[in-house]
């Protein structure tokens, strides 16, 4: 397994972005100031470097932003439905907090209140801050739904480095 930092091309992972946040408007506020990384497994072949890897081959992927005040937040983190539930979630988050240990303070993630995500990140350590009120109703042109349900608020974790 190899995590690797990608800095041009991002749209190139754009179908597995769109699992993770439905609407590609949202991602484009974050995608090009925020730093993204991309999981994949080499299985023996040699990536040298990030244009190397084809959007095919990424298991995961993540993009983080620098909110100011010592705040990292993860504004995105997609696993291929093929890999999900198979730990590569966790290892980007596990990634994710030894790669900015020291360097930020706190650690958040906004995320609708699905009976999934939710519980994923409690279980990588993250504890509930706090609600911003209808913020899916305000700022997606459609319904999102997530495990059958519609998500309006948009729930904050966070958790220290």
């Amino acid at each position: 397994m190899k995590i690797i930092q990608i800095t041009e091309n991002k749209k190139r992972f754009l179908p597995l972005l769109l699992l993770a946040d439905e609407q590609e408007n949202m991602i484009d506020e974050y995608l090009e100031p925020g730093t993204m990384y991309v999981l994949v497994e080499h299985e023996g072949k040699d990536i040298m470097s990030e244009s190397a890897i084809q959007a095919e081959e990424a298991r995961a992927v993540c993009v983080v932003t620098d909110e100011g005040n010592g705040v990292l937040e993860l504004k995105n983190l997609a696993v291929a439905p093929e890999y999900q539930r198979q730990g590569y979630g966790r290892r980007m988050i596990a990634f994710l907090k030894e790669q900015y240990r020291g360097r930020f303070q706190l650690f958040q993630v906004g995320t609708g209140d699905s009976p999934f995500t939710v519980p994923f990140y409690e279980a990588c350590g993250f504890r509930r801050s706090h609600i911003v009120k209808d913020f899916f109703i305000k700022y997606y042109d459609h319904p999102i739904y997530d495990g059958g349900v519609k998500l309006c608020d948009m729930i904050y974790l966070q958790m220290e480095l």
